[in-house]
């Protein structure tokens, strides 16, 4: 009961509306635990936070989500974490603005351990989702927790290849940990939370609010030892996590990409401003001083083919390609390069791009 009622004041505390974490913050820093901010009194809330927001503070009434929240926190994998708790992840005290609270699914060892941020376009080209797949799942058998925040796309290869690599992979997202977003995303949430963690620092209920995305890739950044971009166009969220990596101490990763594609114009510009280039996960272990494991190395190179097929991914070459531009290279008909096109891409090594563009996969 002692432990409810402590968890109750932390609760309520996060639940009152324009009560930010800096108010918050400083309110744990004059008067200690919560227990104490509410027994504090009126006079002396207002000393540290003013009338107005010590009124809203002392007056609010979150009965109900309390409670709503305590009775989630008894379901099994369900856990609400506080600053105060042995089981915060640690690397989340290092940064300038830690949630308070953080609601999770899963398994809570998993912020404690040595972990990656892998991040990258919602609309990413097929090789990049292979290249988020493949590192995630290495990076992984190494023993590294992969973090990323369970958006379509290269957050969602990334989160698939952890599974594949052992299940090691925390997804921070912008909702309350009670919904699923997008919804095209539920059987991922799934094995994420049965194999996983998910976590959230909004309230259960929470919609998928546009503010909050940004403002929950700072938890993926602080979590992580070090930040990997895969794909990013040069106005993009990823950009805002890696941004927030680096001012928190954090390594920065990039994989290059094609001169012509506007998904790698943000990797190539972070490269510029002193990210690490990378082009097998054998660079980030080597980085972040981690024991390679010799087994599995994902790295950007062109799987094997029937020599014939060989003859057309050397005339593809490894940026996106129109039919007209392959054929006058390749010097096949139509028809012959269409029927070899199918049979390659039937096999993994090409994918087709809208716009009537190929583009060769590496592994």
């Amino acid at each position: 009961m002692a432990a409810d009622a402590s968890l109750a004041s932390w609760l309520r505390l996060t639940l009152v509306p324009g009560v930010g974490g800096e108010t918050q913050r400083s309110l744990l820093k004059a008067f200690g635990l919560p227990d104490r901010i509410f027994e504090a009194g009126m006079a002396a809330l207002s000393g540290v936070i003013g009338t107005a927001l010590a009124g809203r503070l002392l007056c609010h009434d979150s009965e109900a989500e309390i409670e709503a929240a305590l009775a989630w926190a008894d379901l099994p994998g369900n856990h609400v974490l506080t600053l105060a708790d042995d089981d915060y992840p640690p690397a989340l005290l290092e940064i300038a603005d830690p949630p308070l609270l953080l609601y999770l699914k899963g398994r809570a060892d998993l912020l404690q351990g040595k972990s990656l941020a892998i991040v990258g376009s919602r609309n990413p080209t097929p090789q990049g989702e292979a290249n988020a797949a493949s590192f995630a799942a290495t990076l992984t058998e190494a023993g590294l927790t992969i973090v990323s925040g369970m958006a379509l796309g290269i957050d969602a290869a990334a989160h698939r290849g952890a599974l594949e690599g052992g299940g090691l992979t925390v997804a921070v997202i912008g909702t309350g940990a009670d919904r699923v977003y997008p919804a095209r995303n539920r059987d991922l949430a799934q094995a994420i939370f049965e194999q996983g963690a998910i976590i959230s620092e909004f309230p259960l209920g929470t919609p998928p609010l546009a503010g909050n995305f940004p403002r929950r890739n700072r938890i993926i950044a602080g979590l992580s030892q070090g930040c990997l971009v895969v794909e990013a166009a040069a106005r993009s969220g990823s950009l805002i996590t890696a941004r927030l990596a680096a001012e928190a101490g954090r390594e920065v990763f990039a994989i290059p990409g094609s001169i012509h594609s506007p998904l790698s114009k943000g990797c190539h510009q972070l490269i510029r401003t002193g990210a690490k280039l990378v082009e097998s996960a054998r660079d980030i272990l080597e980085e972040l001083r981690w024991p390679v494991i010799p087994a599995r190395e994902a790295a950007i190179e062109t799987p094997s083919a029937a020599p014939k097929a060989d003859i057309l991914l050397a005339a593809l070459g490894h940026e996106p390609c129109t039919l007209d531009t392959l054929a006058a290279r390749a010097g096949l008909t139509p028809d012959a390069l269409l029927a070899m096109l199918l049979q390659l891409e039937l096999e993994g090594h090409v994918a087709s791009l809208p716009g009537g563009r190929y583009q060769r996969l590496t592994t």
